[in-house]
């Protein structure tokens, strides 16, 4: 009686929770889609601005020292883009065409362009408030909404339930989805037992984090960039060879997207809520995820890690997660077909392509995609974690949690977990977004400052004396 009792209440519980994601998603739609245009028009589209962006990035790849142990501006920004450049652009691309259909693709797009402001937001913030770790290297920084919440906000409660939230979502949650999605892969393409996966992937997570944030950082710097370059070589290719399609993709991208054509949802809001909440689980913008790393970068001035974590939700979705879409779109391959959906559907388009060596490729790019994704996770977690406890205990206890979250992932089957995190996630996302809101008075006066200093031709500087009625900031 036991046996059948569990089984039907996890899925009732999950039915519970799904209901609760739909209702909350349609108020996290409005409540997303409304701060990105407050954000955009309040910064005169900061995001858009491609020569700061530049001039960011630039500085960031230049002034990385290997030999210190400090995090650079360009460690912080490959940890945030492993976190992001994972299972959401190579398989919740290919879930949002199953589920929400073509038109899906544009609300994606729209969540990344007007997601841009609310990143470069964040981080700012984030870099403004931030805090040296003591708990594990007094030059590491350590910062994110909870921190931003507390000093900015006056309210360290509110800062506490987000930092639970985060370390349960991305310290256990994300990790078991990334490393399940790892484990079927390998077996999929190679028949390797998932316990088998789920031993090798806790063995390299424990490597990386018991060695520190700054290994974590420094693998980041290798992996994202060259598996990112090599996939969007590929989809740039198949591209290329069907460009006189481009056209036709564009036209049915649309057409689904204003509801001219039904798909799958039926509806048109079920189309645009499908794809802004796969632009959000893939770029995370907007939900306080990668102000966490943002923060632990050393650079002269807020503004400028801002700039760069701006450029990473358009790196994420207008090119990686774009790049999937059309790679499935030109392939042929029936993206309404549920028994394709997910990494499936990508794995079949690449093999239209590619052959076998698509099956081979994909399988080493979302294990080395979704490991760095793992690692990425840890990170923002344990900055979350700072705020609640410094004691190393609790620090260690968490380490072996996640070793552990990893594990179970990479053997299990993970819809409850799945729809706990999505529920989470809006969470996290409604409380940061309220949070930046309520700062926009600070984040114009730091803005201002970066652009007073540039006018004048300067490298700007922030000076924490001319900023001392803003709250605590001693780390400047």
């Amino acid at each position: 009686m036991v046996r059948d009792f569990i089984p039907k209440l996890i899925e009732e519980s999950i039915s519970i929770i799904n209901l609760l994601n739909d209702k909350l998603s349609f108020i996290l739609l409005f409540v997303l889609l409304g701060s990105g245009i407050f954000y955009t028009l309040k910064t005169k589209f900061i995001q858009f601005n491609f020569k700061n962006i530049w001039l960011a990035l630039q500085e960031a790849f230049t002034d990385s020292d290997k030999s210190s142990q400090k995090i650079s501006p360009f460690e912080a920004f490959a940890v945030t883009t492993a976190s992001r450049v994972g299972t959401g652009n190579l398989a919740g691309v290919a879930l949002a065409l199953t589920l929400g259909g073509p038109g899906s693709i544009f609300w994606m797009w729209l969540t990344a362009l007007l997601g841009g402001s609310l990143a470069f937001v964040e981080s700012t913030l984030a870099q403004l408030y931030k805090k040296t770790d003591t708990t594990t290297n007094p030059t590491h920084f350590i910062g994110g909404p909870s921190y931003y919440i507390e000093k900015g906000l006056g309210s360290k409660g509110l800062g506490k339930v987000f930092a639970v939230l985060l370390v349960f979502v991305f310290g256990l949650s994300f990790n078991a989805v990334q490393s399940n999605t790892i484990s079927q892969a390998v077996f999929n393409n190679f028949n390797v037992p998932t316990l088998f996966s789920a031993i090798i992937l806790s063995i390299l997570t424990a490597l990386f984090i018991f060695k520190g944030l700054h290994s974590i950082a420094k693998i980041s710097t290798i992996i994202v960039p060259v598996m990112a370059i090599i996939y969007l070589i590929l989809c740039l290719f198949v591209i290329g060879k069907n460009i006189t399609r481009l056209p036709d993709v564009f036209q049915l991208i649309f057409e689904h997207a204003f509801g001219l054509k039904a798909f799958g949802t039926g509806t048109f809001i079920g189309t645009i809520t499908i794809g802004i909440k796969r632009g959000l689980f893939s770029n995370e913008a907007g939900m306080g995820s990668a102000p966490n790393a943002a923060a632990s970068a050393s650079t002269s001035h807020p503004v400028k890690q801002g700039f760069i974590q701006a450029f990473g939700v358009f790196f994420d979705t207008i090119l990686i997660c774009s790049a999937t879409a059309f790679l499935i779109l030109f392939s042929g391959v029936d993206f309404t077909d549920i028994n394709n959906s997910g990494i499936i559907l990508t794995q079949k388009a690449l093999n239209t392509f590619f052959g076998d060596f698509g099956s081979l490729f994909l399988t080493i790019c979302i294990f080395l995609l979704a490991f760095s994704s793992v690692l990425g996770n840890y990170f923002y977690a344990h900055n979350s974690l700072s705020f609640l406890s410094k004691k190393t205990s609790v620090h260690l206890l968490f380490k072996y949690s996640v070793i552990i979250a990893v594990f179970l992932g990479s053997i299990g089957n993970l819809p409850f977990v799945w729809s706990i995190a999505d529920l989470f996630m809006t969470f996290l996302a409604l409380i940061n977004l309220y949070a930046i809101i309520k700062l926009h008075k600070i984040l114009s006066v730091v803005v201002l400052d970066y652009r007073k200093q540039q006018a004048k031709n300067i490298d700007p500087i922030f000076k924490k004396e001319n900023f001392k009625e803003y709250g605590d900031l001693d780390s400047w």
